[in-house]
């Protein structure tokens, strides 16, 4: 067997770099005066930080630098490990909340995904849904970004978890010369895009509170709100708006914002291949379901089918999962195109999820040259993206990616048919926990939740989470036989 012991001394690290996190909410609480929440909050930053403590002593004498293996083995276990400590005070601070629930709660916020069991939002306690939203924000872009940053300080390497963690088929291009500074770069994106996306909430009318929550889970991406009817709770254009233009910026990849700010100019983002799809495919988008709500008088004018609109699309196409209305009672190409929007929109090295489309864009071109071969099947003719070459190898990764996430769908769709679920909630729950989208549709639609899902369902739908925040092949390898060989 591999030995895996210098892998959980790097989780220690991650461990007390975690527990610091608890402190936000036990500082809401204190100032929200919710004296009950403080002993939750502190006791959980105990626990975490015990933890942590007590694993770096056991591992003490098997530090090393991290190698290919250790690095997915690594991300599989922040991602599995730091969920329950972060489930810790949902479920010791939400009167009858069982732990399956606490746990999916706590992968919802850290996976970025925004499914939630929990209803009566607006009357948890203010520390309870900072600490859901927090989470998405710190897992926005990727826990293991800021252990890259960090752990070179401590004298662990980071080349290798950048590779499983970040997002997208092309995933061997620095942006500088030391993996430890891009990830601070990319960081330094993140932090700029969030203190502008929170001033602005504050700008259109939410209080400080509700600013922060929504800005963690706005630029995240993530969805999570602080009330039962999401955005729609404001019915404010400006709001909306604002929450428009920051999902809109956060489904563009963080590193084009990185080249933008060194070149100091706006050409990368103009001649960008995805990014210009990204933004041609929503707009097709909105025009085709303004249209529709306007005809068939869903809304009373063209200007309001345009809002609600404009709004529904961003935010599932990024897979934020906002809602300022129940879209599932729109007539049916509308809905449906919504979740298939969130399976693909959104860009490769942003915090959205699906399958990124960089990968959709190279599946089309692959098609095309394929139906140009069978036409002439001597005929050189190379797939080209934003004037490069695109290696065969590359290409066959993308084409067995969509052959194992295909595969993944109809599995764990079947497992929650076989549980007894519709097929419309089945489909969707899975589609949408995979593509960290969050809402569906059916019973886990924009006007419902996942509360009424059995534990074996709401397991299932955990474990898409995971699956779709490190991007399959991250979790599926480690259930080969080669990975656990020397």
């Amino acid at each position: 067997m591999y030995n895996f012991l210098p892998v959980f001394a790097a989780l220690s690290r991650v461990l007390i770099v975690f527990s610091v996190m608890f402190l936000v909410p036990w500082a809401w609480s204190w100032w929200g005066d919710e004296h009950r929440l403080q002993e939750v909050w502190l006791g959980s930053f105990g626990v975490t930080l015990l933890s942590g403590l007590g694993l770096m002593w056991y591992t003490q004498s098997h530090r090393r630098e991290l190698m290919p293996k250790d690095g997915f083995m690594l991300v599989n276990l922040v991602w599995a490990v730091l969920p329950a400590y972060a489930a810790l005070p949902l479920w010791v601070g939400i009167p009858d909340m069982s732990w399956t629930d606490a746990y999916f709660e706590a992968v919802s916020g850290l996976t970025a995904t925004g499914a939630t069991v929990l209803s009566g939002l607006d009357t948890l306690p203010l520390a309870i849904n900072v600490w859901r939203c927090f989470l998405q924000l710190f897992g926005g872009l990727g826990i293991m970004l800021l252990v890259v940053a960090i752990l070179p300080l401590l004298g662990l390497g980071g080349v290798q978890l950048y590779k499983a963690e970040t997002p997208g088929p092309m995933k061997d291009a620095k942006l500088t010369p030391r993996i430890a500074e891009t990830a601070r770069g990319l960081w330094g994106v993140y932090f700029v895009l969030s203190a502008s996306c929170f001033l602005a909430y504050r700008w259109a009318g939410m209080s400080w509170s509700d600013a922060f929550m929504h800005m963690s889970t706005t630029v995240s991406l993530g969805g999570f709100s602080s009330h039962d009817a999401s955005l729609g709770f404001w019915d404010s254009t400006r709001i909306e708006s604002v929450a428009m233009v920051f999902m809109l910026l956060a489904g563009v990849s963080f590193a084009r914002y990185f080249i933008v700010w060194r070149s100091r100019s706006l050409m990368t983002l103009v001649r960008d291949v995805e990014v210009r799809a990204y933004f041609g495919v929503l707009l097709v988008s909105v025009g085709l379901v303004s249209a529709l709500l306007a005809v068939n008088a869903v809304v009373p004018t063209f200007s309001e089918a345009l809002r609600v609109s404009a709004f529904q699309i961003v935010s599932l196409a990024t897979t934020t999962g906002y809602s300022s209305v129940d879209y599932a009672l729109w007539p049916a190409f509308a809905p449906v195109l919504l979740v298939m929007l969130g399976c693909f929109v959104s860009c490769a090295g942003s915090t959205g999820g699906g399958i990124k489309m960089v990968r959709m864009i190279m599946l089309v071109k692959q098609a095309r040259r394929e139906l140009i071969r069978a036409i002439h099947p001597r005929v050189v003719n190379p797939v080209h993206l934003g004037g490069q070459t695109i290696a065969n190898g590359v290409l066959m990764s993308v084409m067995a990616f969509m052959l194992i996430y295909g595969a993944t769908i109809l599995v764990l769709t079947m497992l929650m048919l076989y549980s007894g679920l519709d097929i419309v909630t089945a489909f969707t729950a899975v589609v949408a926990c995979v593509n960290n989208i969050g809402p569906g549709l059916g019973a886990v639609g924009p006007a419902g939740n996942y509360g009424g899902l059995t534990d074996f369902q709401t397991w299932i739908c955990t474990f898409g989470m995971m699956l779709g925040r490190l991007e399959l092949l991250s979790v599926l390898v480690l259930f080969t036989a080669q990975f656990w060989r020397k």
